[in-house]
C-alpha cells in the first residue's frame, strides 16, 4: 500500500487564488505563505508551486487577475470623472488585489499576461483623459497623471480607513464625484 496521499481538487489554482486573496485582505500581502495557502486548500505543502512555482509567481497572478478585472471596470466608464469612479469602486469591491498591483516589488514585472493586462488597464484611463475638451498632448498626460493620483489617493485612504469622517454618510461614490469636481470641475456631457 502507498503512503502517498491522493487527491482530487477541482481547480486547485482558482482555490489557491481564493485563499491568498482572503489573506491578503485581512492581513496583508506581507502575510501570505504558499505553506498556509496549501493547508487552507486541503492539498500537499508542495501542489501550489505547480501553477504559480513561487509565493511571487502567485503575486504576479493576482495582480495579473487584477489588472484585468480594473481594465474591465474602467472601460465601462463613460468619462473620465466615471472612470475615477469605477477606480474607487474597484478598490473597495477588492482590495487584496489592489494592494499587490501597485506594488511592483510584490511581482515579476516581466510576466506576458501581467503587462498584457496592465497595458488594457492604462489604457482604459488614458481613453477617458483623451476626451476631454481642448486637451492638447502634453496637457492631456498631466491631466492624466494628476486624475490618477487623485482616484489613487482616495482609494488608498478609503481602503485604509482614514476618510470615513469625510464621508459625511455619503457612498464613497458620492464622495469622489464631489473632490473630483472640485479638483477638475464638474462633469461635462460627452466628457
Amino acid at each position: 500500500m502507498s503512503s502517498e496521499r491522493t487527491y482530487h481538487h477541482g481547480d486547485l489554482r482558482r482555490a489557491v487564488l481564493t485563499a491568498a486573496l482572503d489573506v491578503i485582505a485581512a492581513d496583508g500581502p506581507d502575510a501570505l505563505s504558499l505553506r498556509d495557502l496549501a493547508r487552507r486548500a486541503g492539498v500537499s505543502h508542495a501542489a501550489p508551486a505547480h501553477h504559480f512555482k513561487d509565493r511571487t509567481g502567485l503575486l504576479t497572478a493576482v495582480a495579473a487577475e487584477g489588472y484585468a478585472l480594473f481594465a474591465d471596470a474602467l472601460a465601462a466608464a463613460p468619462d473620465l470623472q466615471e472612470r475615477g469612479v469605477a477606480y474607487v469602486r474597484f478598490a473597495a469591491a477588492h482590495p487584496a488585489h489592489f494592494q499587490v498591483m501597485f506594488r511592483p516589488e510584490l511581482h515579476r514585472a516581466d510576466d506576458p499576461a501581467l503587462l498584457a493586462a496592465k497595458a488594457r488597464a492604462t489604457e482604459a484611463l488614458r481613453a477617458g483623459v483623451g476626451g476631454l475638451p481642448g486637451a492638447v498632448e502634453d496637457d492631456a498626460r498631466l491631466t492624466g497623471v494628476a486624475a490618477w493620483s487623485l482616484a489613487h489617493g482616495f482609494a488608498t485612504l478609503l481602503l485604509s480607513g482614514n476618510l470615513t469622517d469625510a464621508l459625511e454618510g455619503r457612498t464613497p461614490e458620492e464622495a469622489f464625484r464631489t473632490a473630483a469636481g472640485t479638483a477638475f470641475g464638474p462633469a461635462r456631457p460627452g466628457s
